[in-house]
């Protein structure tokens, strides 16, 4: 049973995102399932460190950023509204090129609040960044759109 309110517009959602942080860093969201949402993210000048390797900063705004999606999705965008609220990631292994993919899924779906996983791997499907992140639920209309 699939957990999204009404959908996930990734084509809508992608146009959104390419005029802030998420289109400047090249962060696009891929598909969905019943449970997840995942995207990737390059490994470029926009994303890597001065030593060469995807910085771990950029790790956490991309799983930030499906985290929050997603848990916009899980609830009736007319009454609710969902922000950030903690974050935490341990870094696995460095990346130097290419893409990562980010999967984001439930561990809690909550009135009040939201608990994501999101695994980050690379293009060999090697976990990079593994990061859980808590998402207040507001009693507001949703303000992405």
């Amino acid at each position: 049973m699939a957990i999204w309110f009404s959908g996930v517009p990734l084509d809508v959602l992608n146009e959104r995102g390419a005029q802030c942080v998420n289109g400047n860093l090249g962060i696009e969201l891929l598909e969905t399932g019943d449970d997840y949402l995942k995207g990737r993210m390059p490994v470029d000048a926009r994303t890597r460190q001065p030593a060469g390797v995807l910085h771990g900063g950029a790790s956490v705004l991309f799983a930030e950023t499906l985290a929050s999606w997603a848990a916009a999705h899980v609830v009736d965008p007319a009454q609710f509204h969902c922000v950030g609220q903690e974050i935490n990631a341990n870094h696995i292994r460095a990346v130097a090129e290419g893409w990562v993919y980010g999967v984001a899924k439930p561990v809690h779906i909550g009135r009040s609040s939201q608990v994501w996983e999101v695994r980050i791997s690379n293009e060999a499907g090697k976990l990079v960044c593994i990061s859980r992140v808590t998402m207040a639920v507001l009693a507001a209309p949703n303000r992405y759109y």
